[in-house]
């Protein structure tokens, strides 16, 4: 069992799963070319379905080691997820499962350690992301219902209901053809409606959305700095077991050089 543990949590192990997470990748991106299927499908099938079986090797090499500690792990339940999905049958009724056989390309979330401190990040960063959605929806359902009252009469199309000027606003908010799309054909009927479009513009693209990046920035640093706190915390410990044990050492050579002046 220790020897299965040593293989599962080196190095070379991780990095042969990251390979066949990427070799699996291509091999599903080609499935969906009619031309490469009638060419090679029989290939690409067979290479698909080795290393979903080494995938669920692996799991269960995991699981032998860890054993219930095995699902204390978020990642390594990810993990489960993603492969259980495609042991499903694709047949009838769990046909679109079959679509999802491409979230395997997903487990390198849980192999590479970057990716993981990124993922941590934006997890860490969601109550604050939380607030400022609550902004941003309290800007849109006021600036929703005004555009709602201004301009749904002359363009119900693009404000004739709150939600329709909401999705209109959100497009504006993108900044995607917001102006010679939307904001110039309704200031030729209105002349002074930029005086409403640049205002919502300058709080939600220029000022709401900028909130999301700093607390995110700020969730990302955050995390940074508490793994390079491990990593610290890890040395010092390592540093004084090996102050420790040269103590013993010199003891242990004090003690032959005066051994050997008494004979």
């Amino acid at each position: 069992m220790q020897r299965l543990a040593t293989l599962v949590e080196s190095q070379r192990f991780e990095q042969a799963i990251v390979i066949l997470i990427i070799i699996n990748a291509v091999s599903l991106g080609l499935e969906t070319s009619s031309a490469v299927m009638v060419q090679a499908g029989g290939l690409i099938m067979a290479v698909d379905r080795i290393i979903l079986g080494v995938f669920v090797v692996e799991l269960i090499a995991r699981f032998a080691v860890y054993r219930g500690a095995f699902f204390r792990s978020p990642w390594r339940i990810f993990d489960l997820f993603v492969v259980g999905i495609a042991l499903i049958p694709s047949a009838g009724a769990f046909s679109v499962l079959r679509a999802l056989r491409i979230l395997r390309v997903m487990r390198l979330i849980s192999v590479v350690p970057s990716l993981r401190r990124v993922i941590g990040g934006l997890l860490a960063a969601l109550p604050g992301m939380g607030s400022i959605m609550m902004l941003l929806g309290l800007f849109f359902y006021v600036f929703s219902v005004m555009a709602t009252k201004l301009f749904g009469a002359t363009f119900p199309e693009w404000f004739g209901s709150i939600a329709a000027s909401a999705y209109s606003l959100f497009q504006i908010m993108t900044l995607e053809s917001w102006s010679m799309g939307i904001v110039r054909p309704v200031m030729d009927v209105y002349p002074w409606a930029w005086a409403f479009f640049i205002p919502f513009i300058l709080c939600t693209t220029f000022t709401v959305l900028n909130l999301f990046i700093g607390v995110i920035v700020s969730a990302m640093q955050k995390e940074h700095d508490e793994e390079a706190a491990s990593d610290r915390a890890t040395l010092h410990y390592d540093q004084t077991a090996i102050l420790s044990e040269l103590g013993k050492l010199r003891e242990e050579i004090k003690a032959l050089r005066a051994e050997r002046t008494s004979q």
